[in-house]
């Protein structure tokens, strides 16, 4: 599976996160989410049971425009 970088956080500096990816699946769209860890532990507590495997990360609402810009129909796929 591959990994197409879409955008990132514009605060983040140069070598910073958080940034949104969409992969290639063919069976699905899916996305990659590099954030901050969430550690708090109100947060989780509020969020419930993690499967393993699974972790949980916060990304600035900035970084979400992204994911709707890709979403946008390309040129020629009408």
């Amino acid at each position: 599976m591959r990994a197409q970088f879409l955008g990132k956080d514009p605060e983040s500096g140069e070598n910073g996160s958080p940034t949104l990816f969409v992969t290639d699946r063919t069976d699905r769209r899916t996305y990659f989410a590099q954030g901050w860890a969430v550690t708090d532990p109100q947060a989780l507590a509020d969020i419930g049971p993690i499967p393993d495997g699974e972790s949980v990360v916060e990304i600035p609402e900035d970084v979400l425009r992204f994911y709707a810009r890709s979403e946008q129909p390309k040129e020629g796929d009408r």
